[in-house]
């Protein structure tokens, strides 16, 4: 046995460098080979071989990442300092992977930066209303600006997400108060074209009435009739006609108003009672 292995025993370091050249990547990595430093290819997913000594290789993995940009403190356009915050979602290309080693010393940390600087010139840019309004429209522009900064290092950028924009307490009372303002002056305008909107309907059903007297009369009717509708009381209809008589008028003021009865000469004044007698 002994001499067995004594005569095969240069197969043994032939064996451990056969085994330490197989080398397996996930389905989800790449590795970037570097043959006497110079690149040579990109091995993976599965089962790739790697020459002992005079080649090396680091592995990338082109699963979608998520970036969390600190937030930072920026003043906007119209001079309002405002703290934001964002997500950056990205990849590595998989045909692309070695430009993430070869064109970059560290391309996570490159692209964190560039993405807090992006960020920061963007927000400066816009005011204050845009940024809250509009956050879906900024995400897309700086997606389209680190989309095309980072293709050079063979990363994709898929989106960008607004995560937060934190505004100072006094700027919220005031856009509190200018908001109520602009709901009041919303109300008064429609109130007042409603308004408007009523006279000219009155005047086109004036100027309809004033054509048509019996109109009139069918509307006094219909009045009246509402009013009998609503309260219980007693309505006693007066044509005009009458009312307008001299001689109906003449006999209305012939009608003399009761008068107050005075008291019996007898009757005791003040608060006196009568006395008894037994």
């Amino acid at each position: 046995m002994l001499e067995l292995i004594a005569g095969y025993w240069w197969t043994i370091p032939i064996l451990i460098i056969v085994i330490s050249s197989i080398k397996i990547n996930k389905e989800w990595e790449r590795a970037v080979i570097l043959r006497l430093g110079r690149y040579k290819r990109t091995g993976g997913p599965g089962l790739f071989i790697k020459l002992p000594f005079i080649e090396g290789f680091r592995r990338l993995d082109t699963r979608t990442r998520v970036m969390d940009v600190e937030r930072q403190s920026i003043i906007t356009k119209d001079s309002v300092t405002v703290e934001v915050d964002a997500f950056v979602y990205y990849k590595i290309k998989e045909s692309e992977a070695s430009k993430a080693i070869l064109n970059v010393e560290n391309w996570e940390q490159a692209s964190t930066t560039l993405a807090q600087t992006t960020l920061r010139d963007k927000v400066g840019k816009h005011v204050l209303d845009d940024l809250l309004s509009k956050k879906d429209d900024l995400g897309k522009e700086i997606k389209e600006i680190l989309d095309k900064e980072t293709d050079a290092w063979g990363i994709s950028v898929s989106s960008v997400e607004i995560k937060d924009v934190i505004i100072p307490e006094s700027m919220e009372r005031a856009m509190a108060k200018e908001a109520e303002a602009t709901r009041e002056k919303r109300a008064r305008v429609t109130k007042a074209e409603g308004e408007l909107e009523a006279s000219k309907k009155l005047k086109e059903a004036s100027e309809t009435l004033a054509k048509s007297p019996h109109a009139v009369t069918l509307r006094q009717l219909q009045t009246w009739q509402e009013i009998g509708a609503e309260q219980n009381s007693l309505v006693i209809v007066v044509p005009s006609e009458m009312a307008n008589n001299p001689s109906v008028l003449a006999l209305a003021n012939q009608v003399e108003k009761p008068k107050l009865n005075a008291r019996p000469a007898g009757s005791l004044s003040g608060n006196k009672k009568p006395v008894r007698r037994r």
